[in-house]
């Protein structure tokens, strides 16, 4: 055909030759993360000597950004990058509301609760900490972004009726973080975007055309802010985390029934506030029936009594 060049006949020869000795050399001298830099690279030097036309030399440029998507892809996120990521997804959800104004000692009291579960807890230490906030609204929500950014709105704070229901709270939000469900959410972004990139340069080797770059790493950080303010985590992940909130809640000191506690609450107050936990969350019902089947499992001295004082102080 004309106006398409052919890999096995005349340049197309010469440029599956060129490719295929670099693609030996590539695996044995350079990592994933190297590789779609690489490429990138050998598809200018491949033009300018002449193995490669314009058309092929653009077909190995987009390989490599496939390659560098793939390398992304499976690559751990670290600890500063999943701060990052998580003060990136905090800002969107400060976009939406805002912070409490007054009651410091709320907050701060709120942020010891936080910091009693964590000490306990498998992860206790993270890139910058645990930090808790207040959000200024009536509705009854909660968020926890990677990287140890944790939101409750006032609405829900109030709901709590002891130290130990908003603990319970406390705790099913460090669970999300431990539990890393959030950024399970950016690593499935990055495998589709690879996805669609190697797929982009399959079809460019097969057709000659060069498809517009797919997805960016700001839509991942829209799609997590999405899924916690209005879609929700799935009902696994909101079981996983009740049942690791049961359990940094005995680690702790604290009754883990007071997870089923808060849930009853809930099960009430939600019926005078649309939105919030009764969009992002399965029912009361549903998580109270869940939690029911392992809460037995912990046997913890009953202490709440001892902290009544100091939650009617700020309360």
């Amino acid at each position: 055909m004309k106006g398409k060049t052919s890999f096995l006949s005349g340049s197309g020869h010469r440029a599956l030759v060129f490719m295929s000795i670099f693609a030996i050399l590539a695996l044995l001298l350079f990592s994933c993360a190297q590789m779609g830099s690489t490429m990138q690279g050998v598809a200018a030097l491949g033009q300018q000597l002449g193995f490669l036309n314009e058309e092929q030399a653009n077909i190995l440029q987009k390989s490599g950004v496939a390659a560098d998507a793939w390398g992304k892809a499976f690559e751990d996120i670290t600890p500063e990058q999943e701060y990052y990521i998580g003060r990136s997804v905090g800002a969107n959800i400060l976009a939406r509301y805002s912070l409490q104004p007054s009651r410091q000692e709320l907050a701060a009291y709120v942020n010891k609760v936080c910091n009693a579960l964590i000490i306990n807890s498998a992860r206790p230490e993270i890139f910058n900490g645990y930090h808790a906030n207040i959000l200024d609204t009536d509705e009854i929500n909660a968020f926890a972004t990677p990287g140890g950014h944790i939101f409750l709105t006032r609405g829900l704070v109030n709901s709590a009726t002891s130290e130990d229901t908003l603990a319970a709270v406390i705790a099913h939000e460090i669970a999300h973080i431990q539990l890393q469900h959030g950024l399970k959410s950016i690593k499935n972004s990055r495998r589709t975007q690879a996805v669609l990139l190697s797929v982009d340069a399959g079809a460019s080797a097969a057709s000659g055309d060069i498809s517009e770059a797919v997805g960016s790493f700001s839509e991942s950080i829209n799609d997590m802010v999405t899924t916690m303010v209005t879609n929700g985590y799935s009902r696994t992940q909101e079981y996983e985390a009740d049942s690791v909130a049961m359990s940094l809640l005995a680690l702790a000191g604290y009754q883990p029934s007071s997870l089923l506690d808060m849930l009853k609450l809930l099960e009430t107050t939600q019926k005078q506030h649309p939105g919030g936990f009764n969009n992002t969350h399965p029912t009361p019902a549903q998580r109270i029936e869940n939690a029911n089947k392992t809460v037995k499992n912990y046997s913890v001295e009953d202490t709440r009594s001892y902290r009544e004082a100091r939650f009617k102080a700020v309360n």
